[in-house]
């Protein structure tokens, strides 16, 4: 897995880096197969934004938060970026249950 921290109109302290991978390891808890991941932190009007694309196989993942403080954009990025890979990977494993729910109803009536 390769992370990957950029900064626009900030520079990033060894502090702000290890609370991304601290926080990123519960998006890596859920799904361990992400190849690739893209921080991106920005201050714009004293406002710290948080971006990140996640590449997994055979889908992109891409959120975005805002707040005044660095800290707690990170804490909300990872909350949405968490939910969207809970719903991946609860859209493939449901699929196949699903399908034999459906059978196995057919078959009873």
């Amino acid at each position: 897995m390769n992370l990957k921290i950029t900064c626009h109109h900030i520079d990033i302290t060894p502090s702000i880096e290890e609370h991304i991978r601290n926080k990123f390891n519960k998006i890596t808890n859920h799904f361990s197969n992400v190849i690739d991941v893209r921080f991106t932190l920005t201050v714009e009007k004293k406002m710290h934004i948080a971006e990140s694309t996640i590449h997994l196989p055979k889908h992109d993942i891409h959120a975005e938060a805002s707040n005044h403080d660095m800290y707690r954009a990170i804490e909300m990025l990872i909350s949405k970026l968490d939910k969207q890979v809970i719903r991946i990977k609860e859209k493939a494993s449901d699929h196949h249950q699903r399908e034999s729910r459906k059978n196995k109803k057919e078959d009873l009536i």
